[in-house]
């Protein structure tokens, strides 16, 4: 799974926020912020290809946190991304 690239993220006056461009900018009502986490897992799916399992991992690497938060946290962000159409499709 990766991000669409109908979307980015940007840090605005210390809050990350995702931001609908192109077409999803028409289609997208609002805006999404995230925490750190949230942005930390954003960039390892902007950048390639990713698993939820490589995402615990990098989560846990990162934060020093144990397997089942991690696990819950990319859990409900991968929820989250998909409820609103942010992952990218097969296409993209």
């Amino acid at each position: 799974m990766k991000i669409s690239q109908n979307f980015i993220l940007r840090e605005i006056a210390g809050e990350y926020v995702i931001v609908p461009t192109g077409e999803a900018a028409y289609e997208f009502q609002g805006l999404i912020t995230v925490n750190e986490t949230g942005a930390f897992l954003w960039e390892k799916l902007q950048k390639d290809e990713q698993t939820e399992e490589r995402l615990v991992k990098v989560l846990c690497e990162e934060y020093e946190t144990d397997q089942t938060q991690a696990e819950k946290d990319v859990a409900e962000f991968i929820q989250r991304l998909r409820q609103q159409n942010i992952l990218a499709n097969d296409e993209e």
